[in-house]
């Protein structure tokens, strides 16, 4: 039976559902403005019972002791149960945040591709014997913290749960998923096609709720051993603070700021459509977006202006429109925190190049529509250029030479992702060097792998996901040794 409007759905705690009509809050489409359906939100006493559900879990011997190559079976039927429901996983994204249907269809696509990559590493990782330094057999051994609470936001909610959920699935953990409270929906298939692939009840929990009062529970919970979480730099800074509290690792993946760089040589049509995709693709709700656009000055006048031309080209449609190319702000506060911004950027001088105001007409008028953006006339110090806005919104700056675009690049609080247009190799790889960003991108942007680490510098956050690393994340390791 399809969701209505009056549909409460449900938490998975200990492998059962569970309804709470107290607190429950409404999920809004953002690209139409009506209700979709009812989400419970948990209780004090119901965060209790998860986190007493998943330590008894992780301590049964049928999770404990399971073999790797057993582990690795259950998360490819989990990957095998997302592609059996993948149209009813991206449609539940696209009406919960607004990305466009062949985006959310490539993401169910890649978290099933995340479920699969760490069933491989689970059943071939090995652990080491370590070079002894006297009569003794010396080894490490990698031992799961126990219960592990993962917070994922609400831009991509189904590559951020594979990309948290698999690994620490993989490492031995139970695991905790505290949707945002504006995706919640896709979290909790993904707790149905665990169970049904296999999953221990309650080695997976769903708890859904608002972060100020869920998320902060949580967090502070004493059972709780680690904390993996995806947001905004504000909410990460307070739970490392409660983390140091409890003296407990956290792995923060926070905000950005990215430079998006074009020299004077570099293939501009190439260049302009990498800096389109990687600032309005997802409407620019991406972590990753390069929101700072830095060309060369000798060829700045004349790159701009096609980018504006290529900007106002782009399909900013409802999200299951055939074509589209941009939908809705994922909710209608955050439409408004982007319009404050702009309209601030306008008061210091900022020049709107493109968009900067809703689409006109009836058909998305009820929606939470936002065109896409380019700003001109800005200083490094402008407010715009400094903060992340978190959607279709560009700063557009330029350079001199090599230190001067270092220098300008470098000047953020936030380092998590950058991007290089050059044909020169040698300057890529001397720039790249010079950057101070977790990844770097040359003559393409946003390409991202599973199997290569990710994260950030400076306030752009703590720790690494992805790769093989990205499950001994979710490990701690213990030495052994043995006397001779």
């Amino acid at each position: 039976m399809a969701d209505t409007p009056d549909t409460l759905k449900s938490m998975l705690i200990g492998g059962q559902w569970i309804a709470q009509d107290t607190g429950a809050f409404e999920s809004v489409n953002p690209a139409t403005g009506a209700r979709n359906y009812l989400i419970s939100a948990a209780s004090d006493a119901q965060v209790d019972q998860a986190v007493e559900a998943a330590w008894q879990a992780q301590r049964q011997p049928a999770w404990r002791n399971m073999l790797p190559h057993q582990r690795a079976a259950i998360l490819r039927r989990i990957a095998d149960g997302m592609d059996a429901n993948a149209s009813v996983l991206a449609r539940l994204q696209m009406i919960e945040n607004g990305k466009v249907w062949a985006e959310c269809k490539a993401q169910v696509a890649g978290a099933a591709a995340t479920f699969r990559y760490y069933a491989g590493v689970c059943e071939t990782l090995g652990a080491e014997v370590t070079p002894p330094r006297g009569n003794y057999l010396s080894m490490t051994q990698y031992e799961p913290y126990g219960v592990i609470v993962a917070i994922t936001p609400w831009n991509s909610p189904l590559t951020m749960e594979a990309q948290k959920v698999a690994p620490a699935l993989a490492a031995g953990n139970a695991v905790i998923l505290k949707p945002s409270e504006v995706t919640s929906s896709p979290a909790l298939v993904l707790g149905r096609i665990a169970l049904e692939a296999g999953l221990p009840p309650g080695i997976l929990n769903v708890v859904t709720g608002l972060g100020s009062t869920v998320g902060r529970r949580l967090v502070e919970h004493p059972g709780v051993r680690m904390v993996s979480f995806t947001g905004g730099t504000a909410s990460g800074r307070a739970i490392a603070h409660a983390a140091a509290e409890k003296l407990m690792p956290v792995a923060l993946e926070l905000g950005g700021k990215s430079p998006h760089i074009v020299f004077a040589d570099a293939d501009q049509d190439a260049a302009i459509e990498g800096v389109i995709g990687g600032i309005f693709e997802g409407s620019g709700q991406s972590c990753v977006a390069g929101s700072r656009l830095y060309v060369q000055r000798a060829i700045a006048e004349s790159f701009i202006a096609k980018l504006i031309a290529r900007a106002g080209r782009l399909q900013v449609d409802l999200p299951d429109a055939e074509g589209a190319q941009m939908g809705p702000i994922a909710s209608f506060a955050h439409r408004g925190k982007i319009e404050d911004m702009v309209e601030s950027a306008r008061r210091e001088g900022a020049e709107v190049l493109a968009g900067g105001e809703r689409p006109d007409g009836a058909r998305l008028a009820a929606g939470a529509f936002y065109r896409p953006t380019v700003l001109g006339g800005l200083t490094r110090d402008a407010q715009v250029v400094r903060e992340e806005i978190f959607g279709p919104v560009l700063c557009a700056l330029t350079f001199d030479d090599e230190d001067d675009l270092v220098d300008q690049a470098n000047d953020s609080a936030y380092g998590l992702a950058s991007g290089i247009w050059t044909a020169d190799y040698r300057r890529a790889w001397r720039v790249a060097g010079r950057l101070e960003a977790g990844s770097v991108w040359i003559n393409t942007y946003k390409q991202l792998s599973i199997s290569t680490p990710f994260g950030g510098f400076k306030q752009s956050g703590i720790g690494r996901e992805k790769g093989v690393s990205g499950l001994r994340l979710y490990q701690q390791s213990k030495g052994i040794y043995f006397g001779m």
